[in-house]
């Protein structure tokens, strides 16, 4: 096993060009991608009829009163089509009293954009309500909204321990995303060597040798598992004490689940290897197949937006989707080592399945 994992360690050494990519392109990808969901959203609204500019003066500063999300008055025929093409998620039609949602998805987001336009237009009946048999509804509407921006009563929302609820943050999620997707990739091309050797005869040499062949196995197996967790974990840090995000506070649990993660991609891999006869052939489908993973376990979506149970179903049957539950919920919502075991099983038992499978389907080409 050692003299194995040596001489691969070696090959590395003579060139870690590609170890250095693939950590540059983890940090790369996610400063690129997240940078985005910094900036507020930004959400077209527009009105149709004889009235249509006075009712889009009168609601667009109500609507941009508070929060986050930004409403731009829009062409309604541009503000449909950036729909209907993919350009936006969502766009409002004003009335002179109520709205509607222009939208050709079921995304979580839109619900929390609707429950905004509601509340500004609930908050505007009821003022236009109370104002309307008024002798001076100007200055009725002033103290209505000072009383309803400064109530009596005011409801403060914390978790089971009494601390602050923690807003979800989708650049921390999609950090996670990009490095075990980087990670994935680099798994994947050093338990290729298995195939690689054997195709280009050094296996038959080494059999002549002292070196038995479980300890060829282990030696290529460990190797690709330490360079696997190492680049994790060298990305990790870089976010973490060089970048400032925000990681938690249990980062001996990240180093868990990455490990069990490393382990259960390692297997997923050697089960490719031994479905294919040569190398060449990896390279072209592996590069193909790993992308597909994190769209189909929604590592680059808010939590609950794939809802078909297909897709569910496939997404479980790889490692990812269970490792971004246990670190968003170590990350996010300060879990324990009892509120992780799951994945963590279910991560196991998948890569013990296909370490098994997958060595003996390489058995059985050789």
């Amino acid at each position: 096993m050692i003299p194995i994992f040596l001489a691969q360690l070696a090959k590395e050494r003579r060139n870690p060009l590609l170890i250095i990519l693939f950590i540059v392109a983890s940090v790369g990808a996610t400063v690129f991608f997240t940078d985005g969901t910094k900036a507020p959203t930004t959400i077209a609204i527009f009105s149709e009829g004889e009235n249509a500019q006075t009712i889009e003066e009168k609601w667009e500063p109500l609507l941009n009163e508070q929060g986050d999300i930004r409403f731009v008055i829009t062409d309604s025929e541009t503000a449909r089509e950036d729909v209907q093409q993919g350009r936006s998620d969502l766009a409002v039609k004003l009335l002179e009293h109520d709205y509607q949602l222009i939208t050709s998805s079921n995304l979580p987001t839109i619900q929390y954009m609707d429950q905004h336009v509601r509340k500004v237009f609930e908050k505007e009946a009821f003022i236009e309500a109370a104002t309307s048999n008024s002798n001076d509804p100007t200055a009725l509407r002033i103290e209505m909204e000072e009383k309803l921006d400064s109530p009596v009563l005011k409801m403060d929302v914390t978790s089971i321990n009494g601390n602050e609820l923690s807003s979800y943050n989708m650049g921390t999620q999609l950090m996670f995303a990009f490095t075990l997707l980087v990670a994935m990739f680099i798994i994947g091309f050093r338990v290729n060597n298995v195939l690689k050797d054997k195709v280009y005869g050094l296996w038959d040499r080494m059999i002549l040798s002292p070196v038995s062949k479980t300890g060829m196995y282990t030696g290529y197996i460990s190797y690709a598992f330490f360079i696997g967790f190492v680049q994790t974990f060298i990305v990790l840090l870089v976010f973490k004490y060089i970048l400032n995000y925000d990681l938690g506070n249990r980062l001996d649990l990240l180093v868990v689940i990455i490990a069990f993660f490393t382990f259960s991609m390692v297997s997923v891999a050697t089960l490719l290897t031994g479905l294919l006869r040569k190398p060449e052939h990896f390279y072209a489908i592996y590069p193909s197949v790993i992308p597909m993973i994190p769209l189909v376990s929604g590592a680059y979506m808010m939590p609950g937006t794939i809802t078909n149970p297909i897709l569910t179903f496939v997404g479980d049957l790889f490692p990812l989707s269970h490792a971004m539950d246990a670190i968003l919920d170590v990350v996010m919502y300060d879990a324990t080592w009892q509120d992780i075991i799951q994945p963590l099983v279910l991560m196991a038992l998948i890569g013990v399945i296909a370490m098994g499978i997958g060595i003996n389907l390489v058995e059985r080409r050789s």
